[in-house]
Formats: C-alpha cells, sequence, structure tokens
C-alpha cells in the first residue's frame, strides 16, 4: 500500500502536553492512532501513552501481515487499553485512573475502518468535500445530534464528555467502515485542541489546497494562535492515501525483516503485556458484549458528516 503521513503535536499554555499519536504498519495494512490524556485526573500522558502502546502491540500481534476483522479489532484492542488503565491504577495504588481519549484508524487494501472513544475527531476529506467526521461524546455534541437549540444564556459544555478509557464505566466505542478509499484521500486524526479553535470548513479547505505537510503545521499554529495564552495542546496526525501496489516515497518499502515497524514510542512494558496476556477472550467479549449494549441503550449509533 501507498500512503504519506505527517504529525505535529505542540504544547499550548498547559503545564504538560498529554497528548500522544503515532503509526504502525505491515506492507499491506496501516494503524493510526491519536489519544488525548485528560486533565483532572492522575497522569494524563500515561493514559495516552498505555493506550497507543496497546494498540500498537496488538496491531504487531495480529497483522500478519493484514487484520482479518479490522473492525472488530479496533472495538476489541480499544476496549484491551481501557482495561490496561483499570490494571494500572490497580497496581498503583492510584485513587483515581489516568485517563484519555483515543481514535484510531485502520487502512487496509482500499478501506479504511476507524473508532473512537471521547473527542479526538477523525476526519475523511475527499476533493474538498467533508466525507466523514466523528461525533464527539460529549453533551454538547449529543444535545446536537438531538436536535436541542440552547435557551437564551445556556451554554453546552464542550468540555464534558460522557465517556472515556480508564472511568469506572464502561467506554462507548463508535466504530465505522469499510469505507472504500480513492487516491488522495486525507484523514486527519486530532485533539480537541485542534477543532476546539478551527472551525471544520477551515479544517477542510486547508486539507484541499495544501499538501498534508503544508496544511498540517499551518493547522496547528492558527490553533495556537487563536487560543493565545490558555491554549489547548494541539495534536494532529495526517494521512493521504495514494492508492494499493507497491510503495512509494518513506513508507513500507522501509521495512526491515520482520515487516512491522512503528513510531509509537517504547514497546510496551513487561507489565502491560503481562495484563493483555492474562485477558481471556471470554472476558474480552463480554465486555464488548456489555459496551454494545450501553450503546444500544443510549440510542447513540455510529453517525459521520
Amino acid at each position: 500500500m501507498r500512503f504519506n503521513v505527517f504529525q505535529v503535536s505542540r504544547r499550548g499554555g498547559r503545564e504538560t502536553n498529554e497528548d500522544r499519536m503515532g503509526y504502525c504498519y505491515t506492507r499491506e495494512a496501516g494503524l493510526f492512532a491519536l489519544a488525548d490524556g485528560m486533565g483532572g485526573h492522575p497522569e494524563g500522558e500515561v493514559a495516552a501513552q498505555i493506550a497507543l502502546q496497546t494498540l500498537a502491540a496488538l496491531f504487531q500481534q495480529d497483522a500478519r501481515p493484514v487484520i482479518d476483522d479490522p473492525q472488530g479489532f479496533l472495538q476489541e484492542s480499544i476496549v484491551i487499553a481501557h482495561q490496561q488503565l483499570l490494571r494500572y491504577a490497580a497496581s498503583k495504588g492510584l485513587s483515581d485512573t489516568p485517563r484519555t481519549t483515543v481514535v484510531a484508524c485502520i487502512l487496509q487494501g482500499n478501506q479504511a475502518w476507524w473508532a473512537h472513544c471521547g473527542d479526538s475527531r477523525l476526519y475523511l476529506v475527499r476533493a474538498g468535500k467533508l466525507i466523514a467526521r466523528t461525533r464527539d461524546h460529549s453533551y454538547s455534541e449529543l444535545q446536537e445530534a438531538l436536535g436541542r437549540v440552547a435557551r437564551a444564556g445556556e451554554a453546552f459544555n464542550r468540555n464534558v464528555l460522557f465517556t472515556c478509557l480508564g472511568s469506572p464505566g464502561k467506554p462507548m466505542i463508535d466504530c465505522q467502515g469499510p469505507l472504500v478509499l480513492e487516491a488522495g484521500d486525507r484523514m486527519l486524526l486530532c485533539s480537541d485542541g485542534l477543532w476546539g479553535s478551527v472551525e471544520d470548513g477551515e479544517i477542510v479547505q486547508q486539507l484541499d489546497d495544501l499538501t498534508i505537510s503544508e496544511a498540517v503545521p499551518e493547522l496547528v499554529e492558527q490553533a495556537l494562535r487563536r487560543g493565545g495564552e490558555r491554549s489547548d495542546n494541539v495534536t494532529v496526525l495526517a494521512v493521504e492515501w495514494e492508492g494499493e501496489g507497491d510503495p512509494a516515497g518513506d513508507t513500507t518499502q522501509n521495512l526491515g525483516n520482520s515487516g512491522f515497524a512503528s513510531t509509537i514510542q517504547g514497546p510496551p512494558d513487561a507489565d502491560l503485556m503481562a495484563g493483555i496476556a492474562a485477558m481471556d477472550d471470554e472476558e474480552i467479549e463480554r465486555s464488548i458484549r456489555e459496551i454494545n449494549e450501553v450503546i444500544r441503550q443510549s440510542g447513540r449509533g455510529v453517525k459521520s458528516r
């Protein structure tokens, strides 16, 4: 497969940058992921890192060289990442669990699948049009989806989420795909530090007008300028799909003998891998069934726009 990727993460007016991003790939499949550690809870950066390391470890394990069931993989691996955060908090004796949002995408063959939990977003742009965009798991987005208009003097706080990884309750995981890709399609994964300051239309326009290596830095700088001294951290990972066939540029042609490469920092530690190995299929399937039931009862299916 052939793709180009460009990623940037900048600290805004925060003491630390708790965002994490990265991608890993074989010759025939790629996983792209971004996580935003949540403030107000301990070790947000650790939560984001554990989430990405878990996804990368499971992708390396299952992509031989493709994922048999990409949508099932995304849902299952995000469930496992959530459970790893609970295990981590218990092992450290933390009174509160580190928490994070996550958005992840698999490109394989000429198709894309994606999933998310929280308010980190994926945009898919084709020929200057927004083909799909994830719906945030926030009360403000829920009110919009329900068609509720805020009354005079009332405001919906976009920062209040009703689900994330690491929370005591079962997380909601929205999955989408497969979507058939066309050469030139661009996918952008981002933290709320970007979309909170830059409108969807502007994101689409920049992705259409510029190369991703030009558009991503410009979007990030724009978000930081608008956010000012109190700007949130801004993290963006963009991918341009070039099609199937022999790789071009600095992508899959540079794979080593293992047939796998990753930019996600550091291998999972022994405790993390032991926790993953300790989870049996029945436990994972039970968690997925419970999460699907939460989604069904909420009346919120997968949405795109």
